[in-house]
């Protein structure tokens, strides 16, 4: 059985050494989660992914309160939160409280400019490879982009994309099982 201090351990370790926060915390995340300690397997890891992106509140927040009650129950979600953002609400202050002496900074400026390009290569990286655990092939790939056309372009909020997806995927299972059943 995990034990509650792994769990904080653990979760203390993603949310101290991410930048970028949530999207940019699912490589390190799988690393430990998946890889390093194999709590969960691929395919759990993505439904609660999926899940943690469906719900209201921090992306991050979400995973290590799901993950963490997975382990062990309510006590396992308290303490998967509290390591996950003990370390960058303590970042978040000390930078609310010297904020006002970093506007206009040329160096603070130039650090946050060249770390974009990090974070976006962060959030990449998992989605590719959340792509082949999904089993996205050439005959699917159009659903999550016309997805993403959905939103972006055509500003249709996520929720309604999310639902007729849910209904479309849970018909489509329907029709599947009754195919195998026919003879």
């Amino acid at each position: 059985m995990v034990s509650l201090l792994q769990l904080f351990w653990s979760f203390f370790k993603i949310g101290t050494f991410t930048l970028g926060g949530g999207y940019a915390m699912i490589p390190l995340m799988e690393k430990e989660l998946v890889d390093r300690h194999h709590w969960l397997t691929n395919e759990e890891f993505m439904d609660i992914i999926a899940l943690s992106q469906t719900m209201p509140g921090i992306f991050a927040a979400n995973m290590a309160v799901h993950v963490g009650w997975r382990m062990r129950g309510v006590p396992g979600a308290i303490f998967s939160l509290v390591g996950n953002i003990l370390v960058p609400i303590l970042i978040i202050l000390a930078l609310a409280m010297g904020l006002h002496y970093l506007q206009g900074n040329a160096v603070v400026e130039a650090v946050f400019k060249g770390v974009r390009p990090v974070v976006v290569a962060l959030i990449a990286a998992p989605v590719f490879r959340m792509a082949k655990t999904a089993k996205i092939s050439r005959y699917n790939f159009w659903i999550p982009v016309v997805a993403t056309l959905l939103i972006w372009l055509l500003g249709i909020s996520p929720i309604w994309v999310i639902l007729v997806a849910g209904i479309g995927g849970f018909v489509y299972g329907k029709y599947l099982e009754k195919k195998e059943v026919q003879p």
